[in-house]
C-alpha cells in the first residue's frame, strides 16, 4: 500500500482536553481514546473532522516521547461559517490571536489560540 494521506499526530499537554476541545470548537468526532494513565495522560486520541482525521496524545518523556511547545505550525479548519465557528472555538476556551477578517485574497480568515496552546487558523472560502 502506498502513501495516500499526511496525518497530524499532535503532542499536547492534557490530549483528552484537547480532543474535548475539537469536538466542542469544530464538531469533530471521537473514534478511538485509549485509557488515560494514573497520572492522567492519554496514550492516543483518534478522531474525525471534515474528513481529516489527525491524532493526538500526551507526552510520555520516560519513553522519548518529550512534549515540546506547538510551534512552526497551525491547522487550519475549512469552514462554511467562520464566524460562528469562531465564536464557538472561544466559548470552548479559545483565546483569539487575530479577529476574523475579510482577506486581500478574497477568504475570510482568523488566528486563535486553544486551551493547549496549538495555533488554529480558521477559512471560510468565499469565492
Amino acid at each position: 500500500m502506498g502513501c495516500r494521506t499526511i496525518v497530524a499526530d499532535l503532542t499536547q499537554a492534557g490530549g483528552m482536553k484537547a480532543a474535548a476541545f475539537s469536538v466542542e470548537a469544530f464538531g469533530a468526532e471521537i473514534a478511538t481514546a485509549m485509557s488515560v494513565d494514573d497520572q492522567g495522560r492519554t496514550m492516543h486520541v483518534h478522531f474525525y473532522r471534515n474528513g481529516a482525521s489527525p491524532i493526538l496524545s500526551d507526552a510520555f518523556p520516560e519513553h522519548g516521547h518529550v512534549l515540546q511547545p506547538p510551534q512552526a505550525f497551525a491547522l487550519m479548519p475549512m469552514v462554511d461559517d467562520l464566524d460562528a465557528r469562531d465564536a464557538q472555538a472561544v466559548a470552548a476556551g479559545a483565546t483569539t490571536v487575530m479577529p476574523p477578517a475579510d482577506m486581500f485574497w478574497g477568504d475570510r480568515y482568523d488566528h486563535l489560540h486553544d486551551p493547549c496552546g496549538v495555533l488554529w487558523t480558521i477559512n471560510q472560502q468565499r469565492r
